[in-house]
C-alpha cells in the first residue's frame, strides 16, 4: 500500500504538468489564429491587436515555464521523501539487528552453566555490536552536520600511510577479516597537509563500502601518487560494480543502487554521500568508475598537495 501510494503522489504533479502544457499551447495557437484572421480581415484595431498579442504570447510562456518548474521540483521533493523512507527503513533495520543480538547475548551470559571461556567469546561478539552500531550513529550524525555545519577544516600533516593502515585495521577487524583484505600502496614518506579527522571518515568508508560490495571476491586496494600538484588516493575492489548510469548518483544523500547485490547488504546511503561531502570541504573531489556490474569499482580521491615537492 505505501508503495502504491507513492507511486500515485509522484504521478499526480507529472500528469498535471503534462496536461497543462498542451493546454497552454493550443490557446496559444489559437490566440495567434484568431489575431491572425482579424490582421487579414483589415481590423481597425490593427496596432492593439499585436501588443495583446505579444503581452499573451508572453503570458502563456510564463505560465508554461512556471508550470514545468513546478512539476520539476514537486517530483524532485517527491523522490527525497521517498529516499528518506527507504533510509528510515534502512536505520530500523540497522537498529534493530545489533540490539536483538546484544539482547540475546545478554540472556545468554546470564546463565549459570555458562563456563569462562565462552563467556570471553559472548563478550567480544557484544564489543562487536556495539562498535557496529557506534558506526553507524557516527554516520548518521556527520550527515546530519553536513547539512548545516560549515566549519573550517582543521589542516595539519598526516603520514597517510599511518592513517591507512589504522582505518584498514579498524574495518577489517569489523568485517571479520584479515589485514591482508586490503592491500595498501602507499609509501611510507607520503605525507598529506590535511584534516585528519575529516580523512580518516573518508577513507573509512571508502574501505568500508570496497570490502562489503567486493572485498570477498578478490580483495581490495589502497593507492597513492601524487599528479599536478595534487593527491591522488585510491581505493579499487573487484566486486559487484556499478552500473553507469548509477555513478554520479551513488554520492546523494540515503541513494542505493537498486540491484538485488546491493539490497542482500546493510547499508543506508550515508557513506558515499559523507565521504563525498568532506572531501568537497577539504577542496578536493571523489569521483567513482566501473565498467558495470560485476566488473569492481574504483574510488578515486583528489586532494590539494600543498606538501608536494
Amino acid at each position: 500500500m505505501a508503495r502504491r501510494r507513492s507511486l500515485k503522489s509522484i504521478s499526480t504533479p507529472i500528469t498535471l504538468g503534462a496536461v497543462s502544457v498542451p493546454i497552454c499551447l493550443a490557446l496559444l495557437v489559437g490566440w495567434v489564429l484568431l489575431f491572425a484572421q482579424r490582421l487579414a480581415g483589415g481590423s481597425a484595431a490593427i496596432a492593439p491587436s499585436v501588443w495583446l498579442l505579444a503581452v499573451g504570447a508572453v503570458s502563456f510562456v510564463v505560465v508554461m515555464v512556471v508550470l514545468v518548474l513546478l512539476s520539476y521540483f514537486l517530483v524532485r521533493e517527491i523522490l527525497e521523501v521517498r529516499r528518506q523512507d527507504s533510509f528510515i527503513a534502512s536505520v530500523t533495520h540497522e537498529l534493530k539487528s545489533p540490539l536483538a543480538s546484544l539482547k540475546l547475548l545478554l540472556e545468554t551470559l546470564d546463565r549459570d552453566e555458562l563456563q569462562e571461556p565462552k563467556r570471553r567469546e559472548l563478550r567480544v561478539m557484544m564489543l562487536d555490536d556495539v562498535d557496529r552500531l557506534s558506526s553507524f550513529i557516527d554516520d548518521v550524525l556527520q550527515a546530519s552536520r553536513l547539512s548545516y555545519d560549515q566549519r573550517g577544516t582543521n589542516l595539519t600533516e598526516v603520514r597517510l600511510q599511518e592513517l591507512v593502515m589504522r582505518v584498514v585495521a579498524t574495518v577489517s577487524g569489523r568485517h571479520k577479516l584479515g589485514a591482508d583484505a586490503v592491500d595498501v600502496e602507499v609509501d611510507d614518506a607520503f605525507v598529506l597537509q590535511t584534516d585528519p579527522a575529516a580523512l580518516e571518515i573518508v577513507l573509512k568508508n571508502l574501505i568500508d563500502n570496497a570490502l562489503k560490495y567486493g572485498g570477498k571476491k578478490g580483495g581490495v586496494a589502497v593507492r597513492a601518487s601524487r599528479a599536478e600538484g595534487r593527491a591522488i588516493v585510491e581505493v579499487e575492489d573487484q566486486g559487484i560494480g556499478i552500473p553507469k548510469k548509477h555513478l554520479k548518483r551513488v554520492f546523494q544523500r540515503f541513494y542505493r543502487v537498486s540491484s538485488t547485490t546491493v539490497r542482500e547488504r546493510h547499508g543506508t546511503g550515508l557513506g558515499l554521500f559523507v565521504a563525498s561531502s568532506l572531501v568537497k570541504n577539504l577542496g578536493g573531489s571523489v569521483v567513482a568508475s566501473s565498467d558495470g556490474e560485476g566488473h569492481g569499482t574504483l574510488m578515486t580521491v583528489t586532494l590539494p598537495d600543498a606538501l608536494e615537492a
